[in-house]
């Protein structure tokens, strides 16, 4: 049996996945990342090899590809591809119904448009800004003094909005402490956050071609507070994938090394 490994070293997280000959997930891993990527990446390898009894290193692996922020040092990587081609190569795989993403990672955000084979049509990404990125959401949760899980959860329960007006995550932060010490319903300035995030993926959704539906990936599709916003600013139906939405960027390298290593 061949195997084909994905290794996606993101600046929050690092995930790998392996699939088998027939593109069956056969083990995956995520990982908070270190400082040092090359670290991150062996750690998560490692951890993904070991949950598969023929294989002993990911030198073992018939093919690796490296993709995301740290592609270039992924230990053993056969060849590295962009973070954008490889989530939309990821839902294709998922869901090939779906032909249009938005990818919310810790430090951007993307618009991606899929092609009927997994390819990229179109994209666009934000300025280096990381309003509206995962980190945005960790220093949210953070100011609200709660688990990132729990965040995403609370607006869900606001009856009103609490519009949330700076862009900058530095000054955003402020506006938030201040609305929590003024004694503000906490679920409604977190609906003002996740509604001023939606609003930053309205451009993105339309460069990624969205028509009556679109899906997310990273680990901020996991946001029930946002995917909802979302649905209410874009007017699009938000598809959720049958496979871990954070997985997407290592599941789509997974899939280009099975391409490459079975030709």
């Amino acid at each position: 049996m061949k195997y084909f490994g994905g290794c996606d070293s993101g600046s929050t997280y690092t995930k790998c996945v392996i699939i088998d000959e027939t593109g069956k997930i056969v083990a995956d891993v995520t990982l908070k990342s270190r400082i040092n990527p090359v670290l991150s990446c062996q750690d998560a390898l490692d951890q993904a090899v070991a949950q598969i009894s023929d294989l002993n290193s990911p030198k073992d692996l018939t093919y690796l590809v490296g993709t995301g922020y740290g592609r270039n040092k992924v230990p053993f990587a056969d060849e590295n591809i962009s973070e954008i081609s490889c989530h939309a190569m990821g839902v294709h795989v998922a869901d090939p119904s779906v032909k249009a993403i938005i990818d919310i990672g810790g430090q951007d955000v993307k618009g991606i448009a899929i092609d009927t084979d997994g390819t990229v049509l179109n994209f666009a990404m934000n300025d280096k800004c990381a309003a509206g990125t995962g980190r945005f959401f960790e220093t949210m949760a953070r100011a609200f003094e709660m688990e990132l899980d729990e965040f995403s959860e609370l607006s869900l329960k606001a009856k009103n909005v609490i519009p949330i007006t700076a862009q900058c995550t530095v000054f955003a932060e402020s506006e938030v402490i201040s609305l929590v010490g003024e004694g503000k319903p906490m679920d409604e300035i977190a609906a003002g956050i996740e509604l001023s995030v939606a609003k930053r993926c309205f451009v993105m959704s339309k460069k990624a071609g969205a028509v009556d539906h679109i899906t997310l990936t990273g680990g901020c599709a996991k946001n029930a507070g946002l995917k909802a916003a979302i649905e209410q600013v874009l007017k699009l139906k938000v598809i959720e994938l049958p496979i871990d939405p954070q997985l997407m960027g290592a599941l789509g390298a997974a899939e280009f090394a099975r391409q490459k290593g079975n030709n």
